[in-house]
């Protein structure tokens, strides 16, 4: 009976009923959550405040602006070692330079210093063979104002011999002398006669005042050298002539 009237009481058929409009779902949601975001933003609100009533976040700061400090410090101090380093590249690109240069000037005295030992080897050699000249007295010779001041030959390693011959025109003033130069080994081979010329035969000779020539001959195998003699050859014509025995 009691639930009847209760039910009565909530239906149409209720002794006293009131109309009243409703709000449209969307503007209850809205309105529900206008309702949040203000709780939320309280509640964030008070959690906020009560960091920093509690102290909680003021440690946090003091790291920050510390880190940002050694941040800066660390900057600056990596500035100043590429500064330093750029002068150390710069100093190292100098004193590589200078190094390639000293190098270069090494490299042109140690061939200066070659040259010079081989103008002096070389003035050494004149030397030595100017001084072993023979007189002129012991000397054959053809037609007057050209002779051979010297001859030399030395067997060397018993397979060749270095020749030398120094030619001389006497008279002062003398022409330009144009010819040849003819030299011939004589000894024996196997035990018989034996005798050859330079390989490319007489080699051509032109002085002023006088002219050296000088070379190697290799001797053919089983040869023993006796003489060599020098001559001077105008056309057909013998100028001087000189021999030496080994």
């Amino acid at each position: 009976m009691r639930l009847r009237l209760i039910l009565r009481r909530l239906t149409v058929s209720a002794p006293r009923m009131a109309v009243r409009s409703a709000l449209p779902w969307p503007f209850r949601w809205a309105l529900v959550a206008i309702v949040c975001g203000f709780c939320a933003a309280i509640g964030l609100w008070a959690f906020e405040f009560g960091k920093d009533i509690a102290g909680l976040d003021q440690g946090s700061k003091g790291e920050l602006r510390k880190t940002q400090l050694e941040l800066s410090t660390l900057r600056e101090e990596m500035l100043t070692l590429k500064d330093t380093r750029d002068k150390a590249q710069s100093i190292a690109n100098t004193a590589e330079t200078l190094l390639t240069s000293e190098k270069v000037a090494q490299q042109k005295l140690s061939a200066r210093n070659k040259q010079l030992e081989d103008e002096i080897l070389a003035l050494r050699d004149d030397l030595g063979f100017f001084e072993k000249l023979i007189p002129t007295s012991g000397l054959t010779a053809g037609a007057p104002g050209l002779l051979i001041r010297g001859l030399q030959a030395e067997l060397r390693n018993g397979r060749e011999i270095k020749w030398q011959v120094l030619v001389i025109q006497s008279a002062k003033n003398a022409p330009e002398f144009n010819g040849r130069l003819e030299v011939t080994f004589a000894g024996l081979q196997n035990g018989k006669p034996w005798s050859a010329l330079l390989p490319g035969g007489a080699q051509p000779l032109k002085l002023k005042q006088y002219g050296r020539l000088q070379g190697v001959f290799e001797l053919p195998p089983q040869v023993l050298i006796k003489s060599v003699t020098a001559k001077v050859l105008e056309g057909t014509t013998a100028r001087a002539t000189q021999s030496i025995n080994l």
